[in-house]
């Protein structure tokens, strides 16, 4: 899935590089000031999100005027000027039916080229906060930063990655910030902050009527929540959703742009996912959809689809309920986790009864799920997303115990039963079972949860 350069000239004589990789929907990654078509893809971090993206997409990215393979030492960085770079590309390749990802500097044009261009884009995503102008951008912090660069380029782009997302490994900040270096000259930098100074879309945002996601990443002070307020007030059709950190948006915004925009602003939080103290006990929840792996041959892809979204709907309201965090989707189904046993156990009850209640208003939908619940001390470490995923025997033995589920039911470990003693939770036993993977019997216990159990 090699990327081939290629070029588009804007209607005031720029030449603008891009590349459409990838099959599907069209999606449209703006980025800046990191931007460099040829240099990201050697960053296999960066190749990887790429490229999983293009699985589901066609993936196409540009590089705007003044960075990466494009026209170096444009004449301005105005943001007429940068929407005539997005016009030239999406009319050289012929799109009319755009999703847009914007970041960093590149929120501002995207929104305004939306505003311009309604009957093209169908939805818009704005992270790591909302912005309409620069003062919806700008920060004392980053600002210095510009002064830092006239002595030392390279110390104050790692400076730059690094607070723009703290916590990163140092192997990313130093592959983040090189890419920062080879995407754009200090001296354009400069003049792209100073001509950033005059970037002002609220008509464009009043008017647009594109359905937005605006991602704020909390707990940042380079990002304000004001302005997200702001900018979400002026833009009808939009909603806000929170992060905790710069990696956390794909599974959101994939969401999005698929079109379920159920409960996102709880679920994407993620809000107690990380950290997990060391030692800290969690109870972990699995769901898994029955004949999941048959639906796409049975229903065929659309029908299919419908009935993975209600299954996400009904498990992440659930969650939103409960207090529960979306660790990840399997799939087939979501992981979570809980602070305490008996909000997961809500949770497992509140989705079956989801489910019982989507067939009776739906008699033909083949939904139905399996849930399997543990408790324990799960290990916390970084997917190759850089997300938080959750690992150790007190997982696995929770996903163990999923499959081990009959349809309808909530299998749980004795542990989660011993847990929610006197919670007035009714428990069946089912027994010592062996699980696959694990040496020793494990006592499992049923759920009762409907009225008649």
């Amino acid at each position: 899935m090699e990327p081939q350069i290629q070029y588009a000239k804007t209607s005031d004589g720029v030449n603008i590089a891009y590349y459409a990789i990838g099959q599907g929907p069209t999606l449209l990654i703006l980025l800046m000031p990191s931007s460099h078509l040829e240099a990201e893809w050697q960053i296999d971090l960066n190749r990887k999100r790429i490229t999983a993206a293009a699985q589901r997409f066609t993936v196409v990215r540009l590089d705007p005027r003044g960075f990466g393979l494009s026209d170096r030492d444009p004449d301005d960085f105005a943001v007429d000027s940068l929407v005539l770079d997005i016009e030239a590309v999406v009319d050289r390749i012929g799109l009319d039916d755009l999703r847009i990802y914007s970041t960093e500097n590149a929120r501002v044009p995207a929104l305004a080229y939306t505003a311009r261009h309604p009957e093209k884009v169908t939805r818009l995503v704005q992270t790591p906060n909302a912005a309409a102008s620069f003062q919806d951008m700008k920060s004392e912090r980053l600002e210095k930063l510009v002064e830092l660069g006239k002595v030392d380029w390279k110390l104050a782009s790692e400076t730059f990655v690094r607070t723009i997302n703290p916590g990163l490994p140092d192997q990313v900040v130093h592959d983040q910030a090189g890419l920062f270096r080879a995407s754009i000259e200090y001296t354009s930098y400069v003049r792209l902050i100073a001509d950033m100074r005059r970037w002002d879309v609220d008509a464009e945002a009043t008017s647009l009527s594109t359905p937005t996601l605006l991602i704020h990443q909390r707990n940042n002070p380079n990002f304000s929540m004001a302005a997200t307020r702001r900018v979400a007030g002026l833009i009808k059709d939009s909603r806000v959703a929170f992060i905790d950190s710069g990696f956390d948006p794909a599974p959101l915004v994939q969401r999005f742009f698929d079109g379920d925009a159920s409960d996102l602003t709880e679920p994407a939080s993620r809000s107690d996912a990380r950290p997990v103290a060391a030692g800290a006990f969690r109870t972990v929840l699995f769901t898994d959809m029955v004949s999941s792996t048959t639906l796409t041959q049975e229903l065929g892809d659309a029908a299919a689809q419908e009935v993975r979204h209600a299954h996400n709907e009904i498990v992440r309201k659930a969650l939103s309920a409960n207090g529960g965090s979306e660790i990840k989707h399997t799939g087939d189904g979501i992981m979570a986790s809980f602070s305490t046993a008996s909000s997961a156990l809500s949770c497992a009850i509140a989705i079956q009864q989801g489910v019982e209640a989507h067939k009776e208003e739906h008699p033909d939908s083949p939904l139905g799920v399996y849930i399997g619940l543990n408790a324990g001390e799960p290990i916390e470490e970084d997917d190759p997303d850089g997300r938080s995923d959750l690992f150790g025997t007190s997982v696995d033995l929770a996903k163990r115990i999923c499959d081990h589920a009959e349809p309808g039911q909530i299998v749980v470990s004795n542990v989660v039963r011993e847990l929610a003693a006197g919670k007035e939770f009714l428990f069946a036993d089912l027994g010592e079972t062996e699980l696959r993977g694990f040496e020793d019997p494990v006592r499992l216990y049923e759920v009762r949860w409907r009225e008649d159990d």
